[in-house]
């Protein structure tokens, strides 16, 4: 079965085939990034116009890859939510009228889920994934807009454990990314400028979130405060009254911060792993890419730790493709009055 996934959740306009809901045949992601860089962020007006602009010629061009004509398409998933609002609802109507026009199955899911299942789209021509993850396994969701980690019993069945209680990871990144002036997009900016740098020297501070409810949850406000506003309270050179000021980095901020946002993570991970037993850990979401965080998880001994390749990290439409497979493997359906919504409120908690 090959199924069409559409992907506009945010600013790539993304469509792709896959068959089976594993193998790839085509995966075509058209990137904004050069159209919101000048804002040092997403413009949400901007990103629904550019996906209004493209979506055509980035459907083309993934069936063009596959080697397909709309006839060879056995069915069409979408992101529904959550997202911006007008991005979402671009590809989400071109894909109902897609389904519509070649009286196909349609499915709009989640694209949360579908983070989640990226890893198992590994098997392609180039590269067989030979054993895939089995459920159940904790889910490491990270991004610019969502830090979660859960318990997931199936493509569908996911019970979150612990997530952000302000900020999300990525969020943090972006903007102490912004603040320095390191670049944009701020998570990849800041990964490459911390390889040359010391992650000694800002002692930056954890969050204190261990008890009852907050066991799992993350915290990422006070990290971004105390590297943007307080950065020389942590500074752990300082020099000496005989010697100059040690010289601030920009690497040495970039790999402290870093690193000490890996540690907030990892530390509510760990607790969950301790706590369920389950020692497979499946990444997803445009963060997992990071070399330092994928470096700790890989070192970790007695844990089996997957993450996609970098490009399946962030958003693409193969995984939501390979996720509406297992939809409508299963019978499921969704009418063509489906609608878009921004959040999803499972994914988000109140404090205190």
């Amino acid at each position: 079965m090959k199924i069409l996934g559409i992907e506009s959740s945010c600013d790539e306009c993304a469509a792709a085939v896959v068959e089976d809901g594993k193998r790839i045949l085509s995966n075509v992601v058209a990137t904004q990034i050069p159209f919101h860089a000048v804002y040092e962020g997403v413009v949400p007006e901007i990103a629904s116009r550019m996906h209004t602009e493209w979506i055509y010629r980035v459907v083309q061009e993934a069936l063009q890859k596959a080697g397909l004509h709309p006839a060879g398409i056995d069915g069409v998933a979408a992101t529904a939510h959550p997202g911006l609002l007008g991005s979402l609802l671009v590809g989400l109507s071109f894909a109902k009228a897609f389904a519509w026009s070649r009286n196909l199955p349609f499915i709009a899911v989640d694209h949360l889920l579908a983070h989640l299942y990226a890893s198992q789209l590994a098997e392609t021509p180039e590269n067989t994934l030979s054993e895939p993850p089995e459920y159940p396994f904790l889910g490491l969701l990270v991004s610019g807009g969502h830090s979660i980690i859960c318990r997931v019993d199936d493509f569908d069945g996911v019970t979150v454990l612990g997530t952000t209680i302000d900020d999300a990871v990525g969020e943090a990144f972006d903007k102490v990314s912004k603040h320095y002036g390191f670049g944009y997009p701020g998570g990849a900016a800041i990964d490459t400028l911390a390889r040359k740098g010391d992650t000694h020297a800002f002692n930056f501070p954890l969050p204190n979130l261990y008890k009852g409810e907050h066991r799992y949850d993350l915290s990422y406000s006070g990290l971004k405060t105390a590297v943007i506003n307080q950065l020389e309270q942590f500074r752990a050179k300082k020099g000496t009254a005989n010697q100059e000021a040690v010289k601030i980095r920009s690497e040495d901020i970039a790999a402290s911060f870093q690193k000490t946002a890996v540690d907030i993570l990892l530390r509510s991970l760990f607790r969950a792993v301790d706590d369920t037993r389950l020692t497979t850990i499946v990444g997803g979401g445009g963060v997992a890419a990071n070399s330092c965080l994928r470096a700790c998880l890989a070192g970790h001994q007695g844990l089996r730790c997957i993450f996609p390749p970098p490009e399946l990290c962030g958003d693409n439409g193969a995984m939501i493709a390979g996720l509406g497979y297992r939809y409508l493997k299963r019978g499921d359906r969704s009418p063509l009055t489906a609608v878009a919504s921004a959040r999803v409120k499972a994914f988000k908690r109140r404090y205190p």
